[in-house]
């Protein structure tokens, strides 16, 4: 198998599976990885993914460029999931967390930052390739890494093609956290099971307004939030609400001891 997936409780680890190949993103493992998206978005008990490659050297290369030597560059500009990788994880309803181990160069980028929330082990690297092999991004790489860690250091990775250390993309906020290499997955699943112990209905609809207002103009985005609130809160009863704030004081004590 291309992917492969692990169901540990409400957490689903996918692994991309082609280690000989740096876990280059192949049409046959595109192709599964939309599949597999697709049936955890539909799998009730699965609540929160965890998404990493497989072996040490790579979270993915990025393309399969001798398969795009033959079968030329569409895939760089694909828009269904089932060839585009980031719509595969964008397709998910569910918050997804990227494990990054080794590089991800170019695609490979473009696909960790399609994910929720990044966790990188301390041999993670990160690269955009795109200005040095001479294809443009397409799955949103020059749009959303400016929004990430500012249009400088933006310009300075995509224009350079240099790799950024772990430790740098903690720094500049492109990953959430560095965490050393035989942690990487056990952290990952740990923060995933925690986002999975909330209710899952609410995770979801938060995570899609977060996103929904993420793509706007501030003022609509303020806005949406407020239709979106109004809506929402007027179905909540002030028992739910205060029985779910003693459990979240009850899970703060649990965790300070």
């Amino acid at each position: 198998m291309l992917v492969t997936v692990e169901r540990d409780g409400a957490v689903a680890v996918i692994t991309l599976n082609r280690p000989e190949a740096m876990n280059a993103l192949s049409r046959g493992l595109r192709a599964q990885l939309a599949q597999v998206m697709t049936e955890l978005d539909a799998e009730d008990s699965v609540r929160a993914v965890v998404l990493t490659g497989a072996g040490t050297r790579a979270f993915t290369a990025g393309l399969d460029l001798k398969e795009l030597g033959v079968e030329g560059l569409g895939a760089a500009n694909a828009s269904e999931a089932a060839a585009n990788p980031v719509k595969a994880i964008e397709q998910c309803r569910k918050p997804v967390i990227g494990a990054i181990n080794g590089v991800a160069i170019t695609g490979g980028f473009e696909l960790a930052i399609a994910c929720d929330i990044l966790i990188a082990s301390d041999n993670a690297r990160f690269a955009d390739t795109h200005a040095r092999v001479g294809i443009m991004p397409g799955w949103g790489l020059s749009q959303k890494l400016s929004r990430l860690i500012g249009i400088s250091r933006a310009k300075e990775l995509s224009l350079t093609g240099n790799f950024l250390d772990a430790q740098t993309a903690c720094a500049w906020g492109l990953v959430n956290r560095m965490v050393a290499a035989d942690e990487l997955l056990p952290s990952a699943k740990k923060l995933a099971a925690d986002i999975a112990s909330a209710d899952p209905a609410m995770i979801g609809a938060y995570k899609k307004l977060i996103d929904d207002g993420y793509a706007l103009p501030f003022g609509e985005a303020m806005a949406l939030e407020h239709s979106t609130s109004s809506a929402r809160n007027a179905q909540v009863s002030g028992d739910e609400v205060e029985a779910r704030r003693l459990a979240v004081m009850d899970r703060g004590r649990s965790q300070t001891n």
